[in-house]
């Protein structure tokens, strides 16, 4: 399968933007009125205005105007009746909305009577994209209308989207670890370093490699003429690897000390500094994420040793992480900062930190319903960098991007999300 680059995916959201994104404001999608009156002949619906700014719903010599108003409150609905052009009293009237969003989840709202005007008694939450259905009683006569009141959505085909890299999820239960933020340096892994020496004393006749080498297992390294048999054997590396200490020259007297030092840099360990007070939070076989203070390099592994006592003057304990190394990625010497997952709780609902988008005012999500995308404000709890919790605003089993959620954003960007209502 042919994995997309960034210019590649961009030339495909290029080609969403122009063929199949439908998105806007409240105010922006064209309405489907029930009531006589809203359509001219032979056209489109056409949308009314009100006095208050609102839009007009006409059914016969009866009208609503309804508004969301959020000057100085929460959004809430606010709704005038008149018949005949003259006002009707709210009290005579009753008002009911229902707002059918993404997902199918459908929000009552009724309404009581105020000095001139009904006002909902619940708030219209955002993201303010919905149907609108409506049905008032009055003097006897039961009214209907609906409409599309859209912002923060676009449709996209799902397999354009995922051909650009948007990959969904489903929102739902996830482990949130605690984080312990760490530090320290890459080193070659104990069990990665050999030192050769002489299986027997005598002078070094030959010397095959050199500092910085690179061996296979079984090459030769040296030549020594043993003192006992006068007979000269072969000095071969034990493991393959780099040779990271060479005290051995032509002529020179091999003892007991090593001739060289090889080292498989394929595996190495980066070894982290942890205080004592937190060492109650440290066990073998937690995870860690692992970042090299430039941020060039980045990895993951588990940690495979906790030293029982404090080194140095700082008397922080040592802690020892092992990460694959077969791309050469990690240099022995270079400097770290690490995260150490130790434990932490379970979130009804959390989402892949990737997902999370600024949209407005808001930290939003982008739900997903087959072609359609929308922004769906959130709020956040515990993050352990990876996953984050989500208290309010998407429910377990909602599905959301996951992945590449800039791109939803930039195409409701071009669209135009406005907040007219």
């Amino acid at each position: 399968m042919t994995t997309l680059n960034g210019t590649m995916k961009w030339m495909i959201l290029a080609a969403v933007l122009g063929l199949a994104a439908v998105s806007g404001g409240c105010s922006g999608s064209e309405p489907t009125q029930a009531a006589a009156g809203q359509e001219e002949a032979g056209g489109e619906a056409q949308e009314e205005r009100g006095p208050n700014d609102g839009r007009l719903l006409r059914d016969g010599d009866f009208a609503l105007e309804l508004a969301i108003f959020e000057e100085g409150v929460p959004p809430e609905y606010r709704a005038w009746a008149t018949r005949a052009g003259q006002p009707v009293d709210p009290a005579a009237v009753r008002l009911v909305v229902e707002l059918t969003r993404i997902g199918a989840s459908v929000d009552r709202i009724e309404f009581a009577p105020q000095e001139g005007f009904l006002r909902s008694t619940s708030e219209v939450r955002e993201p303010h994209s919905f149907v609108v259905s409506i049905t008032a009683a009055a003097a006897g006569a039961s009214h209907r209308w609906s409409f599309e009141s859209f912002e923060g959505r676009t449709r996209i085909v799902a397999a354009t989207a995922a051909e650009a890299g948007v990959v969904v999820e489903t929102a739902g239960p996830r482990q949130i670890d605690d984080v312990l933020a760490l530090y320290g340096v890459i080193a070659a892994s104990p069990e990665s370093v050999r030192a050769v020496s002489a299986r027997y004393p005598g002078p070094i006749r030959s010397i095959a490699r050199s500092l910085g080498d690179t061996v296979k297992r079984g090459e030769l390294l040296a030549t020594v003429e043993s003192n006992e048999s006068l007979q000269t054997y072969a000095v071969m590396a034990p493991i393959g690897g780099v040779i990271t200490a060479r005290m051995a020259n032509p002529g020179e007297v091999a003892g007991d000390q090593p001739l060289f030092v090889i080292t498989d840099l394929g595996n190495v360990t980066a070894e982290l500094s942890v205080f004592a007070r937190d060492l109650a939070r440290v066990q073998r076989g937690q995870r860690a994420r692992i970042r090299s203070v430039d941020g060039a390099a980045t990895g993951e592994g588990r940690v495979t040793y906790v030293s029982p006592a404090g080194a140095g003057a700082n008397q922080a304990l040592m802690v020892r992480v092992a990460l694959d190394n077969a791309d050469r990625r990690w240099t022995p010497g270079v400097y770290l900062n690490a995260e150490l997952l130790v434990g932490g709780s379970t979130a009804p609902v959390a989402v892949r930190t990737d997902a999370i988008q600024r949209f407005r005012d808001w930290q939003v999500v982008f739900r997903n319903e087959g072609d359609l995308f929308e922004v769906q404000p959130v709020e956040l709890g515990r993050s352990d960098g990876e996953w984050i919790e989500v208290t309010g605003g998407l429910p377990a089993g909602a599905a959301y991007v996951a992945r590449n959620s800039f791109l939803i954003k930039a195409d409701i960007e071009k669209s135009g999300a406005s907040h007219d209502h």
